[in-house]
């Protein structure tokens, strides 16, 4: 982890250009310290937007390049303000930022995902970590907080950047092999090449491994590939392509109740019943209507059977070393076949995104002036279909459960200028807007013994959103830098929001409203020495119509999503990396990240019913459930810099998580944990010829054996039959919630470079 938070245009300029090219090498958080950072290459200017005064972080190879990678937390672990759970898959790993996904059961939500500028976030706001090997990275960056402005529609927490690595960095084949615990084995390879003409970078992986908990084996592949092309001085075409294929077999997730007695949910194969704390789903018998069985996820065949492939292509275009012009093409299809709870969910989504933009940089009153402009589109068509499952085993398909088919597309604008007026200020304002459309028909089928009954649900909704902001950076002295910055931030729901009722049935819930948000950050950068790096912002975001998701049980097709009219997060996020003894421990590391983060409704009425009654519930001031208050993670690492045992090194890591409530009446709450993890780690220095080209490492992850929560999703509440909410002990009963952690894990790697 490196903190950043600003620079001055012309540094922007040359950094941008080496992040989208992944030739960012040395930190760039170090403001104090602007004129040490060390690129290669030529010094275009932007071909990734970075929102200049915005909380920025990134992650480098050298965080995880040295461990098993098994998923994207493993690249994010170490940056403050960002915090992960298990989605459903393998490396479906729920990624949040200031808590933007924690009230979500997969993917990363609430933000824009990119992969070397091009976007990994579907038109309806889906990106998924399933695509993420690490092994494939050089670094990620974060930014942190409001960014609808130049991130366009669902930029609510922020923006991630995955950058690949670079082909002559590479330069030449290295091939590897992670094994460990659980039955995991992954074999993987990078082909790398480039010179001034081109840069090319090929990888590909495939891992395996049975799980910890029962019915969760897996087979992922990945292809990734970039290649940059310099047609002439002035134009480049930049080539992405990304393929993963996702064979996973899926448990479901537990009532707390459940995860106390069998957390692993062993032994549950023909054991259904609540006492032995396996988990079950209630599956026609014909498939159609009437007599349900119940039955284990493993007996079932319950699990995830996806493709994803992304396409694009960039042209970049210099007009004169101030101004440059990129445009740009993505194709990207998600086809799913998810049997994952009573019903199977199989359909393509078929995306395309285009959009061009123009980064200017230019003189105003003798002071640097960097000036950007954008346009895009991005249009999604879907065709899906959902079946009842039947309890033949195999995930056998019954009677069509319901159809749905329709469209969404985005048109965007945005614009940026930052002008160093004075030479250690910096103001920095924007404005973007989108307009969305969403249409949709969803068909639904019941069935009885006299025939088939169909309903249909039609879906026509517009949305206009609009995100000013402004940023204002002063920088003393090279050894503190302060920011403050307002910036606001747009989602639309998405199309599958809008069929799913509160008892998590397909039905009729289209009039959800665009989610709004306004966010302060004020910050400061303090670097008192070259050992040591301080970054601390404070941040208060009001939102309004904020979508928030909850489960309302295992036997349910999905999620209901509703908007809370408005509700409040603040927080700090904490970043610190110290040499504590640069004399006498040279290879001496710490790094600390630390996230507060209080999210409470500030005005929403909630309604349960039951069979006879209907009452309304105020939440104000009630913390949103799904949101992690406070976590930490401290590594302390040495790597042997010379001598004998010099490219000796490793860590000790602690990540601490605090507990959290599950649900709106803020009357069950998942606990929380702690875990160790340790690592050492052999890259044998140059002077040794040919070992050199050889690299070990070994880890153990949850050193002490503790048994844990891994991801919770919200839980609905629920009113008894006297007309008073559900209590605590009632609430452990509800299912559709919690995945376990892994229990104690060994894994060990070796890869070789030729």
């Amino acid at each position: 982890m490196v903190a950043v938070t600003l620079f001055s245009a012309a540094q922007m300029a040359h950094a941008r250009s080496q992040i989208q090219h992944g030739k960012l090498v040395s930190s760039m958080g170090k403001q104090a310290k602007t004129e040490q950072v060390t690129v290669k290459g030529n010094s275009r200017v932007s071909a990734t937007t970075h929102p200049a005064g915005q909380t920025t972080y990134h992650s480098d190879r050298g965080n995880f390049g040295n461990q098993v990678g098994q998923s994207v937390a493993d690249m994010v672990v170490t940056i403050p303000g960002v915090s992960f759970t298990q989605g459903n898959g393998p490396r479906d790993t729920v990624v949040s930022v200031r808590g933007s996904g924690d009230r979500q059961s997969y993917g990363l939500k609430n933000l824009q995902v990119l992969e070397d500028g091009f976007p990994m976030t579907q038109p309806d706001g889906t990106a998924r970590a399933d695509l993420i090997d690490p092994h494939a990275y050089a670094g990620v960056d974060v930014f942190e907080g409001p960014a609808s402005t130049l991130y366009g529609n669902y930029a609510i927490n922020g923006a991630i950047n995955f950058r690949t690595r670079k082909g002559a960095d590479i330069h030449g084949l290295e091939v590897g092999s992670d094994f460990g615990s659980f039955g995991m084995f992954n074999n993987y390879a990078t082909l790398g090449l480039g010179n001034k003409h081109y840069d090319l970078m090929i990888f590909g992986s495939d891992v395996r491994g049975n799980g910890f908990i029962a019915n969760s084996r897996y087979n992922t592949s990945t292809e990734n590939v970039r290649l940059r092309v310099n047609l002439t001085s002035s134009d480049r075409l930049i080539l992405k392509f990304v393929n993963n294929v996702t064979d996973a077999f899926l448990p479901v997730r537990l009532s707390l109740n459940q995860y106390r007695a069998n957390p692993y949910q062993q032994g549950c194969y023909n054991a259904v019943n609540a006492a032995t704390g396996c988990a079950s789903v209630n599956l026609l018998v014909n498939g159609r209507y009437g007599t349900k069985e119940a039955m284990s996820p493993e007996a079932a065949g319950l699990g995830r059977f996806d493709r994803r492939t992304v396409v694009g292509l960039r042209w970049e275009h210099d007009f004169n070393a101030r101004t440059i012009w990129r445009n740009q093409f993505t194709y990207d299809q998600r086809h799913i076949d998810q049997p994952t709870s009573p019903v199977a969910y199989v359909g393509p989504y078929n995306s395309y995104n285009a959009s061009s933009d123009i980064t200017n940089h230019a003189r105003l009153g003798g002071k640097s002036l960097e000036t950007f402009g954008g346009i895009s589109f991005d249009y999604l068509d879907f065709g899906s279909q959902t079946y009842n499952i039947m309890p033949l085993g195999g995930a056998t398909r019954g009677a069509m459960n319901s159809e749905s088919y329709g469209h969404q597309w985005n048109l965007g604008a945005r614009f940026q200028e930052d002008w160093h007026f004075a030479p250690n200020w910096h103001v920095v304002v924007g404005l973007g807007g989108t307009y969305s459309d969403i249409g949709a028909t969803e068909t639904l089928y019941s069935y009885s013994a006299t025939g088939r009954d169909q309903r249909y649900i039609t879906a026509n909704r517009f949305y206009f959103n609009l995100a000013p902001e402004g940023a204002l950076i002063y920088t003393p002295s090279k050894k503190w830098t302060f920011h403050t910055r307002v910036g606001t931030a747009y989602g639309t729901p998405s199309s599958s929001n809008l069929f799913i009722t509160p008892q998590g049935q397909y039905g009729n819930n289209t009039q959800l409203k665009s989610q709004t948000s306004v966010g302060i950050d004020l910050g400061a950068d303090w670097h008192p020495s070259s050992n040591m790096t301080i970054q601390a912002t404070g941040f208060y975001e009001f939102y309004n119509n904020e979508l928030v998701s909850q489960s309302a049980g295992v036997n349910t097709v999905g999620s209901y999503t509703f908007n809370a009219p408005a509700s409040q997060h603040r927080g700090i996020v904490l970043g610190v990396e110290w040499k504590p003894l640069p004399t006498m421990l040279p290879g001496g590391r710490i790094k600390l990240s630390y996230t507060y983060d209080n999210q409470v409704y500030t005005n929403y009425t909630e309604v349960l019913s039951n069979s006879t009654v209907s009452r309304s519930f105020s939440r104000k001031g009630n913390y949103i459930p799904g949101v992690i208050p406070n976590f930490l993670n401290a590594r302390f690492l040495y790597d042997q810099p010379d001598g004998a045992l010099e490219g000796l090194g490793g860590y000790a890591e602690v990540t601490w998580r605090d507990s959290y409530w599950l649900d709106n009446a803020n009357r069950l709450k998942a606990p929380g944990y702690a875990l160790l993890n340790l690592e050492v780690h052999y890259n044998p220095p140059t002077r040794l010829g040919w070992a050199h080209r050889l690299h070990w490492y070994f880890e153990v992850q949850n050193v002490a054996n503790q048994t844990y929560i891994a991801g919770a999703t919200n839980i609905s509440d629920s009113l008894q039959s006297n007309g008073q909410q559900a209590t605590a002990r009632m609430l452990m009963n509800s299912t559709g919630s919690i995945y376990a952690g892994s229990p104690r894990a060994y894994f060990g790697g070796v890869r070789i470079r030729f």
